[in-house]
């Protein structure tokens, strides 16, 4: 362990494995280096992958609730917690072997432990065994330390009635009534979750739309659908407090009319966001400053104010997407290699949300390239005209594109209905070969697909939707 490495890494979420699977291919000397037991960070054993494990167990009962549609008859489904929860693990536990079996196919040096920066090209490691400490030498570190749930100064998560999502995901039973606080991807998709299995759940936001950082229409159309599964929307909600109970908690907010309400509950989510993990990693031995929310700054090649340093993930301030940090965790290491990656563009990383109706968009909202001086065209179809969403009894939600007039270039696509999450990649492709809505209109699709919405979709945009 005492030669020098190309490249070490702190942390091995979807950024820092990517990354470091990306090293090993292209031959570089590299560690990677877990405070966990196992590998793959947040997104895969506290967010991304469990989540989506329930959302689908979720979604899986409520068809089968109304499998009677479809001349199915099954008699009084029930929910088994237990066995979802094992099926949650089952994945979870298979994705990390796939990352330790990475790791050695590119000869990469795991060290299980807490690391941090000790100073220039060295990384002090306390490994999780014995507590030893173990210095790395390295030309070059990758700070890859992710997020953790925060809330607000006035909630006290105590993991038994109040919760974050940490803890909501191996709450042991299905509560009969659950409050969220926070109606951002975390918080619709707990309240999607739990509202199929059967629970009273109300939804609080301060904003005056679910999922605010989507598109207005999106939003609104998320409401709409959460209240038709009779989920309590309370958007433009200030929150006061939460307090336990005797059975649960009860929560006090001033609505958006400036009337307080108390609600009651048997448990709270906390769904309010997340925060970098910048502190205690050795940043004070750099001269690295952090950002008012405590992110790391860097230009377009990950790099910070410290030489030989780079940072990605959640800890920088761009969109805290696994999908992100892994893009750039492979421009970090190309870099690092000298291949001279191109930059990334930001504003064309996808969003996917997996509540029901699953959410999905990229590029800019409406009101956004209006702000950038675009002179816009906007068209919109609903899936109630696509044959293949009737079939699954799923012709809910709508696809939206944003263009601009002069040119006629796709500048955003947004999305909510069956499978948003995956018809949302057709967008990606064309939004990264600055397709028109044109061209994007005279693709031919396969019939009977949901896919074809996006064809209708452009197609109003022009002005000639055929289907409506």
């Amino acid at each position: 362990m005492a030669d020098t490495f190309d490249v070490v890494i702190i942390g091995s979420g979807p950024g820092g494995y990517v990354a470091a699977i990306r090293a090993g291919q292209l031959g570089l000397k590299t560690a990677l280096i877990e405070k966990d037991k196992k590998l793959g960070g947040t997104c895969l054993h506290r967010g991304c992958i469990p989540t989506k494990s329930l959302l689908y167990t979720a979604e899986l009962f409520s068809h089968i609730q109304h499998a009677a549609t479809f001349g199915i008859n099954v008699t009084n489904p029930v929910i088994d917690w237990a066995q979802a929860q094992k099926h949650k693990q089952k994945v979870v536990d298979k994705g990390a072997g796939g990352i330790d079996f990475l790791m050695k196919k590119n000869k990469v040096t795991v060290l299980k432990g807490v690391g941090k920066i000790a100073g220039k090209g060295q990384v002090e490691v306390t490994l999780t065994e014995g507590g030893t400490k173990q210095v790395l030498t390295t030309k070059n570190i990758i700070v890859a330390t992710g997020s953790v749930p925060t809330t607000l100064p006035s909630i006290t998560i105590d993991h038994k009635k109040i919760l974050n999502s940490d803890s909501m995901l191996e709450f042991p039973t299905v509560p009969k009534s659950l409050i969220v606080l926070g109606a951002g991807a975390v918080g619709c998709e707990f309240a999607s979750i739990f509202a199929h299995l059967g629970a009273q759940v109300t939804i609080i936001e301060y904003m005056p739309q679910l999922l605010p950082i989507e598109d207005v229409d999106l939003g609104k159309e998320l409401e709409k659908q959460f209240k038709r599964r009779k989920i309590d929307v309370m958007t433009g909600t200030k929150f006061e407090k939460v307090e336990l109970t005797a059975s649960g908690v009860k929560v006090t907010a001033t609505g958006a009319d400036g009337v307080q309400k108390t609600l009651e509950a048997e448990i709270f989510l906390s769904a309010v966001g997340r925060g970098p993990v910048t502190k205690d990693i050795g940043l004070e031995k750099t001269n690295i400053q952090l950002m008012p929310k405590g992110t790391i700054q860097i230009d377009a090649m990950m790099r910070t104010s410290e030489p030989n340093v780079y940072a990605i993930g959640d800890i920088t301030p761009y969109p805290w997407l696994a999908h992100c940090a892994s893009a750039q965790g492979i421009t970090a290491v190309e870099h690092i290699a000298g291949k001279n990656p191109p930059p990334i563009n930001y504003e064309r990383i996808p969003n996917a949300t997996y509540c029901y109706p699953e959410v999905a968009s990229v590029g800019l909202t409406e009101k956004k390239a209006k702000e950038k001086g675009y002179d816009v065209k906007v068209g919109t179809f609903p899936f109630s005209a696509i044959t293949k969403a009737s079939i699954s009894d799923q012709a809910i939600g709508m696809v939206k594109i944003v263009s601009d007039k002069k040119y006629d270039e796709v500048l955003g696509v947004h999305m909510i209905g069956p499978h948003a999450t995956e018809l949302l990649a057709e967008a990606c492709v064309a939004l990264k070969l600055e397709t028109t809505t044109e061209e994007l209109a005279r693709t031919i699709h396969a019939h009977p697909t949901l896919s074809e919405i996006v064809k209708e979709a452009a197609e109003a945009t022009l002005g000639h939707a055929i289907h409506v």
